[in-house]
């Protein structure tokens, strides 16, 4: 994208100075809500179009903002707020006893490194996964939307003030939903647990605008295929694995338990044998991408960089190589730091070494993986905790065939349970900037951005949100401690995954995990696999496999409304092909989608701040209990969705004229 002058084409400002001050400013905000909200509830949130609403408020006060330096302050942000799920694993340490805080430059050293790893393993990806496929990158597309309404609202064209007015009053009205529910007046959620058969089951939702945007942007096959991964988890594994209820139990606790101790495992073996396939079916894109990124770097040493299209131009394929391999020095120097004070320390070389192979191997394996996970359903949806799960054992089971698992020394037990620990930070360092990279680089796409200079943006993004992390877990831990951890208090964060992913080092390591759980996963995966491909081959609507193993593993809370989202989304695009300008119609059903994820999102950051400033889990709550809660939710949130879709399909059909 660039601007003409007199009598040549001139690029627009991008990577600025400014920019990156901006960038850094909301990484702050943005890291340390999302650290706070995921050891809360286990829950982040996607900053990509937060940032680049906020990016665009504050840049409009200077007559040279663009639309491309507007998406470089959301790519530093996006990076940093997304690295914050190494929340998923880190408390994980304090939680064991092996740190009783978090050492300020190992943490933010291994946080860095990798994530620099993932910025680095995603540039040949963003040929393949990117560029080269159709992939729906729900967030990445929906930043885009943002940041294009966002400049073309100076110009006052029609379309685009349409398009504002649909992301400002589903943003609205996304946030007054959330800010009512906090209030207590609405309900944020409905549940309700039940005997099904012998066993017992639960049905719940949010009642998140958010998600019924995400839900319309993936569309109906993600949808569909999540919503047979929820059936399978709430209609069959749950209620198999609570039977038969015991007499005068709590159903919401047996449910609850169930799901997230036995349930999750499943889910997480079906997401491994999918995370597997897909790998397999990516291989041909990625190798093509690595190749098409050669020839860029071959064009350009040859003096034609010139020839290069602005927004295929990488960061070349040699710096790129050479930063990993230069990474994994810091890294082993981390690794042997770690590993003092326990067995790994008397012959390190080798297993340190063995550790670096698979830091390497399995960030490679991973990095694609949650790529195409995030292009598939977005960022802030995809299982990433999941992709901790099976980093976790994979660590944990190199430390095994080792030393062996379960009857040693437990001091050594604990020690070789930490490494792991450490291990799996470091990969799931590579995971978490995998999985926003390439959404911020379809961003970028779609805008016409450069390449390097979002990836160079990302990196800084990285070091920022490594720089901020340790120091707010630090604050948290010391204020409130985590949930398992010894000494914890009545107030101790829960700090779910990170639990869970201790759970799984030290069941492989002490001898006492349920692999028959994993492994009945990995039957569902494959079944779903093969299914996928026959539909495929029938031309019929295909099944995702990871799609179904999200459905699985999440929560019903947060994934029901998306097949709803997904349905709605559905039959608006069928409206839109029957309109004068079908393109323009289907465009406002995004902006729209946008605007749901747009106002809840900035609520949320604002909420988190008001959560740790008042020290209270409820600080908006205007009532404690409220028996008409849940119906008024269910009215007023149909009615409102119903409302604004009824206005959205006024604005895409009436003449631009």
């Amino acid at each position: 994208m660039r601007v003409t002058t007199d009598s040549k084409a001139t690029p627009m400002a991008e990577l600025t100075i400014r920019g990156v001050i901006l960038g850094a400013l909301i990484t702050l905000i943005f890291t340390a809500a999302n650290v706070y909200l995921g050891l809360k509830i286990g829950l982040t949130f996607a900053t990509s179009i937060p940032a680049a609403v906020i990016s665009m408020a504050v840049l409009r006060l200077f007559a040279t903002g663009t639309i491309l330096e507007n998406n470089i302050v959301q790519t530093i942000a996006s990076a940093a707020g997304t690295l914050s799920a190494i929340i998923f694993v880190l408390p994980g340490l304090v939680i064991i006893g092996w740190w009783q805080g978090f050492p300020y430059w190992l943490s933010a050293c291994t946080i860095a490194l990798g994530g620099i790893l993932g910025v680095m393993y995603s540039v040949p990806l963003r040929r393949a996964l990117v560029t080269g496929s159709d992939l729906p990158y729900p967030e990445g597309v929906a930043a885009a939307e943002v940041l294009k309404v966002g400049a073309g609202s100076r110009e006052g064209l029609e379309e685009n003030r349409r398009g504002l007015a649909a992301i400002v009053a589903s943003a609205i009205a996304a946030a007054s939903f959330s800010i009512i529910a906090k209030t207590k007046i609405l309900a944020e959620e409905a549940a309700t647990f039940f005997k099904f058969g012998a066993g017992a089951t639960s049905v719940s939702t949010s009642f998140s605008m958010a998600l019924i945007g995400v839900g319309h942007l993936v569309g109906l096959s993600v949808g569909v295929a999540m919503f047979i991964g929820l059936l399978i988890s709430w209609v069959g594994i749950v209620p198999y694995l609570t039977t038969p209820v015991p007499a005068g139990a709590d159903l919401a606790d047996l449910v609850g338990t169930t799901f997230r101790m036995k349930a999750r495992f499943i889910g997480a073996g079906t997401i491994g044998v999918a995370a597997i396939w897909t790998l397999l079916k990516i291989l041909g894109p990625i190798v093509s991408g690595i190749r098409s990124a050669l020839v860029a770097n071959a064009t350009r040493k040859a003096g034609n960089a010139a020839d290069l299209d602005i927004t295929e131009r990488d960061l070349p394929i040699s710096i790129v190589g050479g930063t990993i391999l230069a990474a994994l020095v810091p890294i082993g120097f981390l690794l042997w730091v770690f590993a003092q004070g326990g067995p790994i320390a008397a012959n390190p070389v080798p297993v340190i070494g063995l550790t670096l192979a698979y830091v390497l191997v399995a960030g490679i394996v991973i990095a694609s993986v949650c790529g195409y996970m995030a292009g598939l359903i977005g960022a802030s949806n995809s299982p990433i905790s999941g992709v901790g799960i099976l980093a976790v054992l994979g660590a944990s089971l190199m430390l095994a065939a080792i030393y062996g698992s379960g009857g040693g020394d437990p001091k050594q037990t604990q020690a070789l349970i930490a490494y792991a620990l450490f291990t799996t930070a470091i990969v799931f360092g590579i995971a978490t900037i995998s999985n926003d990279n390439l959404q911020d680089l379809k961003t970028g796409q779609l805008v016409g951005a450069t390449p390097w200079k979002q990836q160079i943006a990302l990196i800084l993004g990285v070091l920022f949100g490594a720089l901020v992390i340790p120091p707010v877990l630090d604050l948290l831990n010391s204020a409130f401690g985590f949930a398992g951890a010894p000494g914890a208090g009545p107030n101790a964060l829960p700090a779910p995954q990170a639990a869970l992913i201790s759970a799984l080092a030290k069941g492989v390591l002490g001898g006492d995990l349920d692999w028959g759980l994993i492994g009945i996963g990995a039957g569902i995966g494959a079944v779903v696999v093969l299914v996928d491909e026959l539909l495929g081959r029938a031309g019929k609507l295909r099944l995702p496999p990871l799609a179904v193993g999200m459905g699985i593993y999440l929560p019903m809370a947060l994934t029901l409304l998306i097949p709803v989202g997904a349905v709605i989304g559905h039959f608006y695009n069928r409206w839109s092909l029957r309109q004068s300008n079908p393109e323009f119609a289907e465009r406002m059903g995004v902006l729209m989608a946008t605007g749901f994820i747009v106002g809840e999102s900035l609520f949320g950051v604002a909420f988190a701040g008001i959560v740790a400033s008042t020290d209270s889990d409820a600080p908006l709550a205007l009532v404690a209990e409220n028996p008409w809660a849940v119906p008024l939710a269910i009215l007023i949130f149909a009615g409102v969705i119903a409302a604004l879709y009824a206005k959205l399909k006024n604005w895409a059909s009436s003449p631009l004229s």
